[in-house]
This record gives C-alpha cells, sequence and structure tokens, in this order.
C-alpha cells in the first residue's frame, strides 16, 4: 500500500506542477523505463546550425482545398519591419533561411530594361501561375533585413531555364544559367553575402510538375557550381552549391551524386511523408510509433549513398512541412506538430543529416510563425529549444519502456554534459525515466535509483531556481512542453507551466528551466515533451567534442 500512495502522491506534485494545462486525467496510468546512453563515441553529427526554415514564393491566392492560407507571407510581399519576425530570426542567431518552394522554377530576376512581371493565376500553367519576377530593389530589402536579423540564406535558383517541356512533364536541354548568373554577380556587387545557392527545386526522380534526368542535373549543377567559382574567385569563403532540392529517390540521387560529387556541398532531400494536408488522420499517424519509425529510410539511404561514393558532400533535408499542399490548420500549426517535427529533427540527425529546414518560418499552415499575426506557434518554441540544448554530437540512444516515448540525446551545445529529448506520444500515461550511461565520471555509473524518496525530492522542485538542499553540480535542468489547456490543437504552448506569449514589443519569451536532482526519475507527462540538460555528466564522446 505504501507504494500505491507514492506513486499517487508523484501523480498529484506532477499535476500541479505542469499546472491545469497538463493532460493529467483520471484514467492516466504510471509507467517506468530506462533510456541507454552509448557515452563512448558519437554515432553523428550535425551542423552547429542544424535548424533552418524556409520563405516560398506562393502569392495569397495560392489556395488548398478552397482554404487560402499564404496571406502576405511571400518572399515578395511579407511585411520586413514586423518587429516580432525580426527578433524570431534573430533568437537563433544564426537561423539558416532557405528561400525557394515550387514556384522558383518560373521565377526570373529582374534585369535593366527588361519587364518584371507579378506572379498571377492561370489555370493553363503548371502549377496554376504564371510566370513572375524577382525585382532587384526588394532583392536588396531582403538582403539588408537577413543581414540585420542575423540569418544565412540560401537561395533556390530557377533550373527550367532554357529548357522544353514534353509530354509526360520531362524538362529536356540544358538549363540556361544567365539569368542566374546575372544575379548572383548583381548579389556579389551589392556586397549581400549568401551562404549556398540552390539549383532547383523538386526535379528529382518524378518530379513535381517537371522532371530533369539525373545526367542531366548533375551536368547543370556543374555549371553553376564553375560560375559561382568564377564570380567568388579571391573570396575566402564562398557559398555551398546544393542540389537537387527534391524528393529521395534512390536511383535518381544515386546517378545526380556519382556525376557531381565534385561540384555538390550539400545534397537536399524534401520530407512530406504524412500525406495531404486534406488527411483527416494525420494526427493518428503523427502518435504512431510505427509510422514515425518509417521515416528513417529515405535518411538512412541517402546516408549510405553519400558513403559509397566517398563524396565529401554532406546530407540536408531543404525542406520539411510534414504534409503537402500547405498542412492542415490546427494540426501541422499546433502543438501535436511538435512531436512529428521534434522526432524529424532527432531521427535525422542520426543519420548525419547536417541541417533540417523547416517548411515554412511563415506561410501556409505549416509555419513556425503564424502567418497573419506572426506570433510563434509551438513548434518556434521547439526549434528554438532544440537549437539552444542540442549540440552537434549525436548520441547513441535507445529507451527500454514503452514505444510511446521518443528518445534522443546529443552532448549538449554549451558545456560538456548530455542534453535528453524525450517525447510522450501516449494521452494517459506519464513516464518515469531513468537514464544509464557507460563510462561516466565520479565512478558513477548513472542507472538511476528507485524512486524511494521521490514524494520529498519532487516536493523541492521549484520553477526556475535552485532546489533546496542540493548543489548546483547534482541537478540538471529540464524544460516541460505541454499544450495549453492538454488541447493538442492548441496553438499556444506551455512550458514549465507558464504559457509562452510574446509582448507588446514583440520580444521573444525567455525560455526558463525548473531544476530537478540529478539522481531523481525525469517525469515525462502525458502528451508532453522534456528537453532534460545534464550539465555535469561527462562522457567520453562528449569530451571529444569539445
Amino acid at each position: 500500500m505504501g507504494s500505491f500512495f507514492s506513486l499517487l502522491f508523484l501523480g498529484i506534485c506532477i499535476f500541479f506542477w505542469l499546472g491545469k494545462d497538463s493532460v493529467f486525467g483520471a484514467s492516466q496510468s504510471i509507467q517506468g523505463g530506462t533510456v541507454f546512453i552509448n557515452g563512448t563515441a558519437s554515432v553523428a553529427e550535425t551542423d552547429h546550425d542544424f535548424i533552418c526554415a524556409t520563405l516560398d514564393w506562393w502569392p495569397s491566392d495560392k489556395c488548398d482545398y478552397g482554404t487560402c492560407s499564404w496571406g502576405r507571407s511571400s518572399i515578395l510581399n511579407l511585411d520586413l519591419t514586423n518587429p516580432i519576425l525580426l527578433n524570431a530570426i534573430k533568437a537563433f542567431s544564426p537561423l539558416k533561411i532557405r528561400i525557394g518552394g515550387t514556384l522558383q522554377d518560373k521565377v526570373i530576376y529582374e534585369r535593366q530594361g527588361q519587364p518584371c512581371p507579378s506572379f498571377s493565376k492561370n489555370s493553363s500553367e503548371m502549377f496554376g501561375f504564371s510566370q513572375g519576377c524577382l525585382p532587384m530593389s526588394r532583392w536588396n530589402e531582403l538582403n539588408t533585413f537577413f543581414k540585420r536579423a542575423g540569418a544565412a540564406v540560401i537561395f533556390g535558383l530557377n533550373a527550367l531555364n532554357g529548357r522544353k517541356m514534353i509530354s509526360g512533364g520531362s524538362a529536356v536541354g540544358a538549363w540556361d544559367p544567365s539569368d542566374a548568373e546575372s544575379l548572383i554577380r548583381y548579389t556579389v556587387n551589392k556586397g549581400h553575402k549568401i551562404h549556398g545557392w540552390e539549383l532547383g527545386n523538386e526535379l528529382s526522380g518524378n518530379g513535381i510538375g517537371a522532371r530533369v534526368a539525373a545526367a542531366q542535373y548533375a551536368s547543370d549543377l556543374n555549371t553553376l557550381q564553375n560560375i559561382v567559382q568564377t564570380i567568388y574567385s579571391g573570396f575566402e569563403a564562398k557559398p555551398l552549391i546544393l542540389g537537387p532540392g527534391g524528393f529521395f529517390d534512390a536511383n535518381w540521387f544515386a546517378q545526380f551524386i556519382d556525376k557531381a560529387s565534385e561540384s555538390v556541398q550539400a545534397v537536399t532531400q524534401h520530407i512530406y511523408n504524412l500525406g495531404p494536408g486534406v488527411d483527416n488522420h494525420l494526427i493518428d499517424k503523427i502518435l504512431d510509433p510505427s509510422y514515425l519509425d518509417g521515416g528513417s529510410q529515405a535518411f538512412s539511404k541517402l546516408e549510405g549513398i553519400l558513403t559509397s561514393t566517398g563524396t565529401k558532400a554532406v546530407a540536408w533535408v531543404g525542406e520539411a512541412g510534414g504534409a503537402y499542399n500547405s498542412g492542415h490548420n490546427l494540426v501541422t500549426n499546433a502543438f501535436v506538430f511538435s512531436f512529428w517535427y521534434l522526432d524529424q529533427l532527432g531521427m535525422s540527425s542520426i543519420y548525419n543529416t547536417k541541417t533540417y529546414c523547416r517548411q515554412t518560418l511563415i506561410g501556409g499552415n505549416y509555419g513556425l510563425l503564424n502567418t497573419n499575426t506572426f506570433v510563434p506557434n509551438p513548434d518556434y518554441y521547439s526549434a528554438l529549444l532544440w537549437h539552444r540544448l542540442m549540440g552537434r554530437t549525436v548520441l547513441s540512444t535507445t529507451f527500454s519502456g514503452t514505444k510511446k516515448l521518443r528518445a534522443y540525446a546529443h552532448c549538449s551545445k554549451a558545456t560538456q554534459g548530455i542534453t535528453l529529448l524525450l517525447i510522450n506520444l501516449d494521452g494517459n500515461t506519464t513516464v518515469q525515466v531513468r537514464v544509464s550511461t557507460t563510462h561516466v565520471d565520479r565512478n558513477l555509473t548513472w542507472t538511476g535509483k528507485e524512486y524511494t524518496s521521490g514524494q520529498a525530492n519532487f516536493a523541492k522542485i521549484s520553477r526556475g531556481s535552485a532546489i533546496e538542499s542540493v548543489t548546483d553540480e547534482n541537478i540538471r535542468e529540464e524544460y516541460h512542453l505541454t499544450a495549453k489547456d492538454g488541447d493538442l490543437h492548441s496553438q499556444t504552448v506551455v512550458l514549465n507551466g507558464k504559457v509562452l506569449v510574446v509582448d507588446s514589443s514583440g520580444a521573444i519569451p525567455s525560455l526558463e528551466p525548473i531544476k530537478a536532482s540529478f539522481n531523481d526519475l525525469i517525469i515525462v507527462a502525458p502528451f508532453s515533451i522534456v528537453f532534460a540538460h545534464i550539465a555535469n555528466l561527462t562522457i567520453p564522446a562528449c569530451v571529444q567534442s569539445h
């Protein structure tokens, strides 16, 4: 009976600690489990600026399933004076931003004396829009803003210029690089700094709207590389060359990489593995561990191709919105989507994916920011916590217990410790997590302790302050994310019981941890996400990475 009342008390503490916004309910159960971390060596490494987000070209009259979700979020009309937008990007310092999307292969770049038309709806045109143009005045405004915000810009070039479309969707002939070369020269002459140039959007494999053969695309990318090398000659740091910016097709990617291995620095694939935004079963897929596991195949296979060819090129996710055709309102822009998004970040990292670009920063129904108000959606805070806590070095991590608990671990970003990411896909079960590592300092084999003193230790936790009678070196910091009022469709996220909101000046709220005893179990509430930062846990893999 004593253990029963201990567990009951623990559950009550969890409820009041996370607040009424927790989804803790009457049908609640409690399970235990152990995260095993192999600390002897890393399994992969990401870029230090792993988090990336996209900006798209879609005009406000881009509509899907009867809903027009893009507003004024286009590269051409986004309000660059909005303080939330500026602060949201600056919070990452830096945030990679990929400019591109479906219409990029219909964009021309303004040249003196030539017309510069706007996109207009035309059902007879590919993708339902006419050709559009990027005015150089807008390009200057964008670059001024990106410099101020501290963004690292990747620009997607039109790869269909000069080709001939034939029946079946094939685009044949060589790429005409004259328009792109003009833009690149203008960019350099203006002193605008570009992190990378990417060629084309979703032209690989069967393509979306159009497709280009792998050998031809590789030849075109080699052309782009030569242009960039020429224009940037004398520059110590040259922009990356990226491609193909499309859906993974093993044969196509293998042929492309084989023929362009010296020209391409980052091989970019797109991820929309949840299906169309109109699907009414998106949440079922997001909460299904088996479905999430299936997403690893593209990461694994691309890593295998890159390894086997011996190329120096690395893997990126160049665009990932989960559900295509603009996502699904109150799903892909709501709390529940952080389960999919953070799982994707953790999973892709294991397979040496260096950068992960979320579709979108703003726009559609999958933006990190609300399309109309610019207020951060839950995934923005998930991305920011990842960026601040999860370091480059990826650790081998497994969880023994319920399949509904997803676990990932990296060396911490700023210390020699580790950061755990725990995702609880179960709405009825609290999971008590032990951590086990190998080769831990201070003669500790960190297998955790039985929760014999759970009542006393848990009661000492206080948000944003030190624990009574526990020294700083014996604590860990925790960030518990839950949905407001327990509603998975909520676009408001709660951190350690506190609703996250921007203030009247548009400032991003501080993300403060709670502190727990080093030896206590990590309590992962139903339908919640926990980042646990254990700064004083020193393991060989992390010592080597610093």
